[in-house]
C-alpha cells in the first residue's frame, strides 16, 4: 500500500473518501410492459436489441435519462420513442415505479449501474411499433418467464410485478401508480 493510500485512512482503519473504483451511475431505466389476457394470464413484452452492447438479446425497454430529464419522464419518453405506447394513450393502463433500484456492474467500462425501474400495462392486444433499436418484439408467459428473461435482476422485477402490482387490491397498485396515468384516463 502506498503512502497516500495508507494516509486516506482514518484511525479506525476506514478510508473516508474514496481514492479508485467504479463509477457509480444511475443514468439507465428498464420498463417492463405487461398485457393482459391474450394467450397468457399476463405476457411480458421483450424487444431484441439491434446494435451494442446488447446486440442479439431480448431485454426490456431500456433507455438513458437525457440532461434535465426525471427517472419517470425517461420512462414515459422511452416507451413513446421505442415502442410507440404514448402516456395518456388509452393503450398505456398504469405506469408504476416498482420499489428495487436494479444494481448491476458492467466490467467493460469499470461502473456500477443503479437503474430505476418501472412497470408498464399496455391493453390486451396491443402491440409495439418499433423503432430502430430494435428488430423484433416478443410476448413472454409469465410462466416461462425465468427461461425467458437473461439477467437476475430482471427476473426479480417481473416477480414484483406479478406479486405486487397486478392485483388491484394490492396495497401497491395504488401507492406505486404514477400520476397523472391512471387506468381508463386520458390525455
Amino acid at each position: 500500500m502506498t503512502d497516500s493510500a495508507h494516509s486516506a485512512r482514518s484511525p479506525d482503519g476506514y478510508r473516508r473518501s474514496p481514492v479508485g473504483g467504479p463509477v457509480i451511475r444511475s443514468d439507465i431505466v428498464d420498463v417492463y410492459i405487461f398485457r393482459r389476457g391474450l394467450s397468457a394470464p399476463i405476457e411480458f413484452l421483450q424487444l431484441l436489441r439491434a446494435a451494442e452492447p446488447l446486440k442479439d438479446t431480448w431485454q426490456p425497454l431500456m433507455g438513458h435519462i437525457e440532461a434535465g430529464e426525471t427517472a419517470v419522464q425517461t420512462a414515459m419518453r422511452e416507451m413513446r420513442e421505442e415502442v410507440g405506447l404514448a402516456p395518456g394513450a388509452p393503450a398505456l393502463r398504469g405506469l408504476w415505479a416498482l420499489e428495487q433500484v436494479h444494481p448491476y456492474f458492467v466490467a467493460r467500462i469499470d461502473c456500477i449501474v443503479l437503474s430505476p425501474r418501472f412497470a408498464a400495462e399496455a391493453a390486451p392486444g396491443w402491440e409495439p411499433v418499433l423503432n430502430h433499436e430494435h428488430s423484433a418484439h416478443r410476448w413472454i408467459d409469465s410462466a416461462t418467464r425465468d427461461l425467458a428473461f437473461m439477467w437476475p435482476g430482471q427476473r426479480l422485477a417481473v416477480e414484483e410485478i406479478l406479486r405486487e402490482l397486478i392485483l388491484p387490491d394490492s396495497p401497491a397498485h395504488e401507492r406505486m401508480l404514477i400520476p397523472p396515468v391512471r387506468s381508463g384516463q386520458r390525455a
